[in-house]
């Protein structure tokens, strides 16, 4: 038997209270906090939208300040706070909060609300990541564009309370759960970064060749042209029956339209935007957007191997300036490539798509290993979180679930 298993059987035998936010907490709606008012030093801040994209299930440190005469004006958050989003672009990140665990007091603005209280704050923070209170939000959220949850909505939130005991222990085993999961995370990002930069530093190699091989501009060995405009309205995000044709602009994959323009395997450089020069590579019966320039070989290149060549290139480098960076054509087919024995571009293509396939099933596998990760956590998570209500002898449906899942788990070890 686990810890956590004596200290629910020692502490509440009959079931842990469920009872709602309002009873156990001060809910505060925060006030006045914009982007512009962030200061070098000051008082620390968190502003709403950092709780979308920077902080995780508790902070120590802010990233922002203000300064000591607007903190006066914003509502305080105090150590042991929660910090709750009230308003998102969708369901899913609506009521996402951060415990504060700081060792003095911050502030924050509207959009936000205080949740002030006297249990685990980082329990009560590992509560709001729960299936069981999605569930809640989803039924209490209103709006279409802009999701919002109101504080009086949100203090009817029903929320299993044990004793402080078997919070911290839950807390516990959460807690190096998470840290278990992002290391394997860093190890796994640090290792397909490392495979990339390996194979970047062969392929440059593989593709440097010095003036023993005759070089040519790209107009005299390939056709390069422009693709045609088409409406968004004619692209597909997803491939369908009546969009089977992938459809490729200035940044690579846009979606999917019903006709292609080009039936053979072509390399494709985008030319408009920041990020012109980017290389992809389309199969055959695809097409191609004015922002994006199809080139084909006459005759002196593989076009595999050519594909692997102008990335190698840096075609960015041919930019024009201004507010809209671009690659014209005609600038391109000045540029001078390579053109090494035909023979020695199928060996380099054979080398290079091995390398190429290595990198893409680590760019699939280890993504995957860390997504399946998140899930196991998830469910240990709920499964931690989920008690039988006191004064109730029925199982909860996630209950039920989870004791099938046990039998099931014992049927197959047999």
């Amino acid at each position: 038997m686990s810890r956590l298993e004596e200290l629910v059987k020692k502490l509440c035998p009959q079931g842990v209270e469920y009872k709602r936010l309002g009873d156990i907490a001060e809910i505060v709606r925060g006030n006045g906090l914009q982007k512009k008012d962030f200061t070098e030093s000051g008082v620390g801040c968190i502003h709403y939208g950092q709780i979308y994209t920077h902080y995780g299930t508790f902070a120590t440190e802010t990233i922002s300040y203000v300064s000591k005469k607007l903190a006066q004006r914003l509502k305080k958050v105090e150590p042991g706070d929660l910090i709750i989003t009230a308003t998102s672009e969708n369901v899913e990140d609506v009521c996402k909060c951060v415990a504060w665990l700081g060792s003095e007091a911050i502030v924050t603005g509207g959009h936000a609300m205080i949740i002030k209280h006297h249990q685990n704050p980082k329990y009560l923070s590992y509560f709001f990541q729960s299936s069981y209170f999605f569930k809640q939000k989803a039924k209490m959220a209103i709006g279409v564009k802009v999701i919002d949850v109101s504080p009086q909505k949100l203090e009817k939130t029903l929320i299993p309370i044990p004793p402080l005991e078997i919070q911290d222990e839950i807390v516990k085993i959460l807690d190096g759960f998470t840290s278990r999961t992002s290391e394997l995370a860093e190890r796994l990002t640090a290792e397909l970064t490392a495979r990339k930069k390996q194979y970047d530093y062969y392929r440059n190699k593989l593709l440097s060749f010095d003036n023993n091989i005759v070089w040519k501009p790209l107009g005299d060995t390939c056709f390069m042209k422009a693709g045609k405009a088409i409406s968004v309205e004619s692209i597909s995000r997803i491939r369908t029956d009546k969009a089977p044709y992938a459809c490729f602009g200035g940044n690579g994959l846009r979606g999917f339209v019903a006709q292609f323009s080009y039936n053979e395997d072509c390399p494709i450089i985008g030319r408009q935007g920041a990020l012109c020069g980017n290389i992809q590579y389309a199969p055959a019966k695809f097409y191609a957007t004015e922002h994006a320039v199809v080139v084909m070989s006459k005759g002196d290149y593989n076009q595999r191997f050519l594909y692997y060549l102008l990335t190698y290139m840096n075609l960015n480098q041919y930019k024009t300036g201004g507010a809209q960076p671009g690659l014209s054509v005609k600038k391109l087919e000045k540029v001078k490539a390579p053109v090494p024995d035909m023979k020695v571009q199928e060996r380099l293509v054979e080398v290079l798509d091995n390398f190429d396939k290595v990198c893409n099933d680590l760019d699939i596998e280890l993504p995957t290993e860390v997504e399946a990760r998140k899930k196991q956590y998830e469910y240990y998570r709920d499964a931690l979180l989920t008690f039988l209500e006191k004064g109730s002898t029925i199982l909860t449906d996630r209950q039920t679930d989870r004791q099938t899942d046990r039998q099931t788990d014992r049927q197959t070890d047999r």
